[in-house]
């Protein structure tokens, strides 16, 4: 292709955006890709939103489970997508910031190939152990795993998952070291820790809440920056003894690179009248987790922070997947 005719090419993709962005958008349904299987927090998010967004901007919203791979699958296909304001991602850490730090290959670029719009939850991770293992706390559990080292076992849902990355965060900030047990999802490494056969995990307090409270596990900190209304006696990683540690979920709204800006205004604009809602406020709060909004450019910061934080951790940890 000549350089003329890029250059032709271009212009023409730049004035159909405009044309789009001048349409009286929306004027059809728009497709709400989510990169996992119904029934997660991911997919939770999404079904919670969509009828708000909907009602706003006066038209349909249809929630596309696209699963596979991580995540990246789904990712991938709405970083692919038209940048016409009808394919939004909801994307999370492990599809924005930890799957491209863990994988050379991975398909999309989060910074290059997205525009954010706006962050819509957090959900941190808590530090838990079996009732057996004879702590209360993190500096004891610090001293405990200090004076045995390589020898506590740490669960996880998986090699380059954000519970396994935010345990080999943790190690490097303690100075404490742990043999790493993977499993296939939370589910199966949550039963393995309730009946003993490992001996802690850090894991979404949407998933672990209800066992936490039932005296099943024990928790020992949030590890999100601030404690969480949840569990409001439980102090975080970082005031017990390890400064700077955190470790969330957090999940946001983006669109293709290149959607018109005012596009992306008017899904801001609706995302976070929506996340003020009450009602929204409490569905998220049942499961752990936190309703809350942003500027586009606040949360493209965080993408690019979040990105550069776990690229460093999976590099420190020389973390290898296929």
């Amino acid at each position: 292709m000549s350089n003329t005719i890029r250059w032709v090419a271009g212009l023409c993709a730049a004035l159909c955006a405009a044309a789009v962005s001048a349409q009286g958008y929306p004027e059809r349904p728009i497709r709400l890709i989510v990169p996992y299987a119904p029934g997660g927090n991911i997919d939770i998010t999404a079904r919670v939103i969509q009828p708000g967004l909907g009602e706003l901007l006066g038209q349909s919203i249809i929630v596309d489970n696209r699963t596979g791979a991580g995540g990246t699958i789904g990712s991938d296909i709405a970083a692919k997508a038209p940048a016409d304001g009808y394919t939004i991602l909801v994307g999370s850490s492990g599809t924005l910031t930890i799957a491209p730090s863990l994988y050379p290959k991975n398909p999309y670029n989060p910074v290059r190939d997205f525009a954010p719009v706006s962050l819509v939850s957090v959900v941190p991770l808590v530090f838990e152990t079996h009732p057996s293992v004879p702590v209360k706390n993190i500096k004891e559990f610090i001293a405990l795993a200090k004076s045995k080292p390589g020898k506590l076992t740490m669960a996880s849902s998986g090699t380059g998952t954000t519970n396994h990355l935010a345990g080999e965060m943790f190690q490097s900030m303690s100075g404490t070291r742990f043999i790493h047990v993977p499993y296939k999802g939370s589910g199966p490494a949550l039963v393995d820790l309730m009946g003993g056969q490992v001996d802690f995990i850090f894991d979404q307090l949407s998933s672990s809440a209800s066992y936490i409270k039932a005296g099943k596990l024990r928790a020992l900190a949030v590890c999100g920056e601030k404690r969480a209304a949840i569990l409001p006696d439980l102090p975080t990683v970082a005031e017990s003894g390890v400064p700077g540690f955190e470790a969330t979920t957090v999940t946001g709204l983006v669109v293709p690179a290149g959607t018109p800006r005012d596009i992306i205004n008017k899904l801001h604009a609706a995302t976070v009248k929506v996340m003020a809602r009450p009602a929204v406020k409490e569905r998220f709060a049942s499961f752990g987790a936190e309703a809350i909004s942003s500027t586009p450019e606040a949360f493209g910061v965080f993408i690019k922070q979040d990105f550069a934080k776990w690229t460093k951790v999976v590099k420190d940890a020389n973390i290898q997947v296929e």
